[in-house]
């Protein structure tokens, strides 16, 4: 199994909870509070930003951005776990969704949703 796979990193947090006792505290409220928050600080560091000013923050931010999205996919790894979802599998479920709510016919090259496409 290579280490980046779903299952090793979710077997990565999942030690690291462990080892702190942390489970107590993960419900899956808390854990979705955690993503939004983690989501939230991710999104902090674009805000006010636009062109230029943007491009230059996430060239110099990356590192930061990068632990931001770290830190959500281990919220997201964490709760997918405790509520027994198959990331993978609900992904391509998701997908399939996605396919048909946005073919390519209608939806190429428009950012519109789904129920405003003609």
């Amino acid at each position: 199994m290579p280490n980046d796979s779903l299952s090793a990193l979710a077997k990565l947090v999942l030690d690291f909870r462990a080892a702190r006792d942390w489970k107590q505290f993960h419900t899956p409220k808390e854990l979705a509070i955690s993503l939004v928050v983690e989501s939230a600080e991710l999104l902090e560091i674009f805000q006010w930003k636009q062109g230029g000013e943007l491009d230059q923050a996430v060239a110099f931010r990356k590192t930061e951005i990068s632990d931001e999205l770290a830190d959500c996919l281990h919220s997201i790894l964490l709760l997918a776990h405790d509520l027994k979802i198959d990331l993978g599998n609900a992904l391509i479920e998701k997908m399939r969704k996605m396919e048909a709510k946005y073919p390519v016919a209608k939806a190429k090259g428009k950012p519109k949703k789904y129920n405003e496409l003609d």
